[in-house]
């Protein structure tokens, strides 16, 4: 009841148990969906919009980005993006759970289409214990994390933020998984004033997709260089190099507008 009030127009074929947490939901509406712990953390049918944007939004923000690491992205959405661009020289991912790239393998295959290639180094265990044994080794870390509770509630505290901020080269850049304005603006607000005291610029941006609670997600982004302009891309994409990309949400004036927030969530944000 839960997996289907958190998208109400989804038609249920029926339900696959993967492992002890993943389970895969087949749609008439929205395809494959993959379901972790009864939350609903990605479908076929919109995927590409959260993927595309917690990829691009640091990419393009980077003048050089060669050196990344995501945390999580189990399902391979956010590694498919990444590897799209020309500048990325090496990808290291750090997903703790194996169930869940199996089951992207074999289920959501146009997102794991990445785990073949070249430039990955895939790493299955904790990712704090991976940053705390490379330090200053990134230009870009992407958290693709599901929501603050049971395991991944560690991945919106002030400590992994420090441990990242270590992690990063002196001009680095993170996105995270933001939630939601419309649900979590207190935390939001709470993240964006630890983010403060580590970095000298944050910024918060959303998307729209459907499936996600509110029908939107939101990304916390922090750069260590003063210098960093989120809501302008350094690396503006054409329309021919949008095209190559395969993108379907993503293009440098959706890059601009994710920072134009409500005035409700503007106000709220603008007083941290």
């Amino acid at each position: 009841t839960d997996i289907v009030s958190a998208a109400s127009r989804l038609t249920l074929i029926r339900n696959v148990q993967l492992g002890p947490r993943p389970s895969l939901l087949f749609s008439k509406t929205y395809g494959n969906v993959l379901v972790l712990d009864g939350v609903i953390q990605c479908t076929e049918r919109d995927e590409f919009s959260y993927q595309e944007m917690i990829a691009n939004l640091p990419l393009c923000s980077h003048p050089n980005p060669q050196k990344i690491l995501i945390i999580g992205g189990g399902d391979g959405g956010v590694l498919r993006e990444v590897v799209k661009h020309p500048s990325v020289e090496s990808v290291i991912q750090c997903e703790i759970d194996e169930d869940v790239i199996q089951a992207s393998k074999k289920y959501l295959p146009g997102m794991a289409v990445g785990y073949s290639s070249p430039k990955l180094t895939l790493h299955v265990g904790d990712g704090f214990e991976f940053m705390k044994q490379n330090q200053e080794a990134f230009d870009v870390i992407i958290t693709d994390s599901s929501d603050p509770m049971g395991p991944a509630e560690s991945l919106f505290k002030e400590s992994y933020y420090q441990l990242m901020e270590t992690a990063l080269r002196e001009d680095g850049i993170l996105c995270c998984q933001g939630e939601c304005q419309w649900l979590h603006l207190d935390l939001i607000k709470e993240m964006r004033q630890f983010c403060k005291s580590l970095f000298p610029v944050v910024e918060y941006a959303y998307c729209t997709i459907p499936t996600y609670p509110s029908g939107q997600i939101g990304f916390m982004l922090c750069s260590k260089n003063r210098n960093t302009n989120f809501r302008e891309p350094i690396q503006l994409l054409s329309q021919e190099q949008v095209e190559e990309m395969s993108l379907k949400y993503y293009n440098s004036d959706i890059h601009r507008a994710a920072f134009v927030l409500p005035e409700f969530a503007r106000k709220a944000l603008s007083t941290v």
